[in-house]
């Protein structure tokens, strides 16, 4: 993921940190850039010797706490792929929202939100379809996905239609199927490398930077985009 936002000519990858320096290198990979070890009561300190205008994380729950203050004071812009915080958690998050902007998605790729988009907008059409959900990963993940609940609360149905499965080294498969009289649509997305994550990372920062502070999903900031689109299409065409 580190090595897609490095790749990319719009970002400037700064550094890597980590709660450890223990078995790590002392760079990413491909890279120059440095992996580090910050305390969780050290990311005042470390940003202000070390500026960044964003901070993406993958880790943990926990580490929204250990720097949310620090972003807050210094208005730095964080997008996070966590698919396990609390709802105390996510509280916490917006408000942090307030002096900056901040989105949270429990899967960032751009594929699965735009699944989750459609899904909407079919089951809207639908309503009366039945509804079921599939999510498929690795042998040693093990919750239920938050993408496959977050897909769930985004149709309104209960976790209940969740079939999970465990299997080898699957990095992520979910699919949504509807059920119609005499039709099956069937709405999947794979996940076939990690650096799919570190795509939906770009995709988040660039568009989080054009909005103002609040609290953001990945969803926000697509339809954002799609509006803009749209307009932008109507704008063209003055006598559609």
């Amino acid at each position: 993921m580190a090595q897609v936002l490095h790749a990319d000519p719009e970002i400037e990858l700064c550094w890597v940190a980590r709660r450890s320096m223990e078995d790590t290198n002392d760079t990413v990979p491909e890279t120059a850039v440095p992996v580090v070890g910050v305390a969780a009561d050290a990311w005042g300190p470390w940003l202000d010797a070390h500026p960044v205008d964003a901070l993406v994380d993958f880790s943990r729950p926990e580490s929204l706490h250990n720097y949310g203050e620090a972003l807050r004071q210094r208005g730095v812009m964080l997008v996070s792929a966590i698919s396990a915080y609390s709802a105390d958690d996510l509280a916490y998050a917006r408000q942090l929202g307030a002096s900056t902007r901040v989105m949270c998605s429990p899967n960032i790729t751009v594929g699965i939100n735009f699944l989750i988009m459609a899904a909407k907008l079919l089951r809207q059409i639908a309503p009366f379809a039945d509804v079921e959900i599939l999510e498929q990963h690795f042998r040693d993940k093990p919750e239920v996905s938050g993408t496959a609940r977050k897909i769930a609360q985004s149709l309104e149905v209960e976790d209940s239609r969740i079939t999970s499965l465990r299997l080898g080294g699957i990095v992520g498969h979910h699919e949504v199927i509807f059920g119609f009289p005499y039709q099956t649509v069937r709405l999947i997305h794979e996940s076939i490398e990690r650096r799919a994550f570190g795509t939906g990372a770009a995709f988040a920062l660039k568009q989080l930077a054009q909005c103002d502070n609040g609290f953001y999903t990945f969803d926000d900031l697509m339809m954002q985009l799609v509006r803009h689109e749209l307009l932008n299409d109507r704008a063209e065409k003055p006598g559609a």
